[in-house]
């Protein structure tokens, strides 16, 4: 059997831990996985205790306590706290989803945070992005339609065209199924991955947009579409229930279609 290490630098060690400094009886341990780049250190895990009466009911509420009161050295995302913009998307015992909207009470034992897998860390619990945000605008994410638009109204549509987009303009773009994706975590280079797959769907199906043919000529690659083998970590994993590899899917039929 093979086995694989990682570089000595790169082992995840045994970081510091921080006790409650008054006696609580209901709290629970939180483990983060710290990384400063200014530094020649390995990664680690710190270990804070928090008291669960003074916190509030998700895990983000939690990192912010630690933040503001224990270790203010702590680095993360965060930004709306209402699952909308997506910035803190964070691995939490095992699966990636939104800090904002992942309950502690969901959660048995230590809650354990890592930032999302398989990219390049910034610091602490911040991903690097860049590659995922080019791929973004790699698929032209907008409205195109050489027609001047309607004179003071919007381009309409019919109800039945408005609801194909229905589970696909409510993505959020936080990476959680992106990342979630062995496909992309090996081809990441080249493979759109889920979450952009899905945004090229949305423009795909929308009846105002007049650049079918170009958007799927641009889709239409070996590594770009076709390393989605529907492992369905996608849809599993995204905080917004949407089907990343339904979209995947129905990209395909388009291609099929057009041949």
């Amino acid at each position: 059997m093979a086995e694989f290490t990682l570089p000595k630098n790169s082992v995840i060690q045994v970081g510091k831990h921080y006790p409650l400094e008054k006696a609580a009886t209901n709290t629970r341990q939180i483990e983060i996985y710290r990384w400063d780049p200014d530094t020649s250190e390995n990664p680690r895990v710190d270990t804070y205790e928090i008291d669960l009466d003074t916190c509030g009911p998700m895990v983000l509420d939690a990192l912010i306590k630690v933040k503001d009161q224990i270790d203010s050295s702590v680095t993360f995302r965060r930004s709306c706290r209402e699952g909308i913009c997506g910035s803190c998307a964070m691995n939490i015992n095992g699966s990636n989803t939104l800090a904002c909207t992942k309950d502690i009470k969901d959660i048995d034992g230590p809650i354990k945070i890592y930032p999302l897998p398989h990219m390049p860390v910034v610091k602490d619990l911040v991903p690097d992005l860049t590659n995922f945000y080019d791929q973004y605008a790699s698929i032209k994410p907008w409205l195109q339609n050489e027609t001047k638009p309607p004179v003071e109204k919007e381009r309409l549509q019919s109800k039945e065209d408005r609801k194909k987009i229905d589970g696909l303009y409510e993505c959020i773009l936080c990476a959680c199924c992106s990342t979630s994706c062995p496909s992309y975590w090996w081809n990441s280079d080249k493979y759109l991955g889920p979450a952009v797959l899905l945004q090229a769907y949305r423009w795909l199906v929308d009846s105002r947009d007049k650049k079918k043919n170009e958007r799927l000529d641009q889709l239409d690659d070996s590594f770009k579409l076709y390393r989605c083998h529907t492992i369905m970590n996608c849809a599993q994993t995204c905080p917004k229930g949407l089907n990343p590899a339904k979209a995947i899917a129905g990209i395909k039929t388009m291609l099929l279609d057009r041949k």
